[in-house]
């Protein structure tokens, strides 16, 4: 089964040309929350987020924005798809963030500075297309269970409803651990590959670095001093896979044009997808004898990446059309 990785149900993502607006905006992080703003969101994030365990479909669209009513069905595959990462954890909420969008006169690609009371870090939220309003993005995890299950919650403030309150705008449910180790595990992990010492390997690195920043990010529009620490060291990499793309291949007489690699977590492993060009074969036994001659030959390429990784998926692209072919462990690449 693979996860949903996007925020699922947010509204007007496809406005992607509006200006990116910060001015005209606001926000309060937990610790300068009033407390009945605090309480308040604490109360529907918990409803929501004890629904999402207990795969409580009446109480997640009883209280979903009437906005979003669209991506119900979203919401809900995503929720169920993502069950097992919170299965044996206990609840907790880990931050919340209140958002003052309302004197905005038009929806807008919208930016929030969230700081701390001294201004010594500062979170950033970046969201598409927001309508004018108050928001409030609150993030959760299952502590304890086997894939560390961390959720997004976004909230929207609805005054139209005979009892107005907070109503779910979007979620998502990430993992945060793979492989029985989480973001900061990897994140010294690419540290180590990233340096001078003969273990040092540059692709593994960067993939390792991908993995970390997908363990510790729990929303895409977030942005973090921790994070922009990881994508500056991540960036410091020589010879790293980042510009090698189109990348050719030569194994005996045999040549393969890889489009691109990429992390693929959506199994819960430390896996990889490898996108190449096929010669054109139909046959399934035949795909499956091309593809895993393309991840050999990768693999003979960049060795490091047997060690490092769990296993590899193999898509095959033809006139523009790409096919998923096998996804295999590493040692069942020749």
């Amino acid at each position: 089964m693979r996860l949903e990785k996007k925020v699922v149900g947010w509204f007007g993502g496809a406005i992607l040309a509006l200006p990116l607006v910060a001015g005209a905006t606001s926000c309060t992080p937990q610790a300068e929350l009033l407390a009945p703003d605090r309480d308040a969101l604490a109360a529907a994030a918990s409803r929501i987020a004890e629904a999402v365990a207990s795969q409580d479909y009446a109480t997640l669209k009883a209280v979903l924005l009437p906005a979003v009513a669209a991506d119900w069905e979203g919401i809900r595959g995503t929720v169920e798809g993502t069950a097992s990462l919170v299965r044996g954890g206990k609840l907790q909420l880990e931050n919340a963030y209140l958002l003052d969008a309302s004197s905005l006169t038009a929806a807008a690609n919208t930016q929030f500075f969230c700081s701390t009371p001294t201004g010594s870090q500062t979170v950033t939220l970046t969201m598409q297309a927001l309508p004018p309003g108050r928001y409030a993005v609150v993030l959760a995890e299952a502590a304890g269970s086997q894939y560390g299950g961390q959720m997004g919650i976004i909230l929207a403030w609805d005054g139209t409803d005979a009892k107005p309150g907070w109503k779910l705008g979007g979620i998502s449910i990430r993992p945060g651990i793979i492989d029985e180790h989480d973001g900061v595990f990897y994140w010294s992990k690419a540290r180590s590959l990233a340096g001078n010492s003969e273990k040092a390997d540059a692709w593994s690195a960067w993939f390792n670095y991908d993995l970390a920043r997908a363990l510790l990010l729990p929303l895409d529009f977030l942005s973090s001093p921790n994070l922009e620490k990881l994508n500056q060291e991540q960036g410091t990499i020589r010879n790293s896979p980042q510009d090698a793309f189109p990348y050719t291949l030569t194994d005996g007489p045999r040549s393969w044009k890889i489009d691109a690699v990429r992390l693929d977590p959506s199994l819960l492993h430390a896996d990889l997808g490898v996108v190449y060009e096929s010669n054109g074969v139909t046959d399934l036994a035949a795909q499956k004898t091309e593809a895993l001659a393309v991840l050999s030959a990768l693999l003979k390429a960049q060795p490091g990446l047997r060690d490092n990784f769990h296993g590899l998926s193999a898509v095959s692209v033809k006139d523009g059309k790409q096919t998923p072919v096998m996804e295999v462990a590493m040692g069942q690449v020749p």
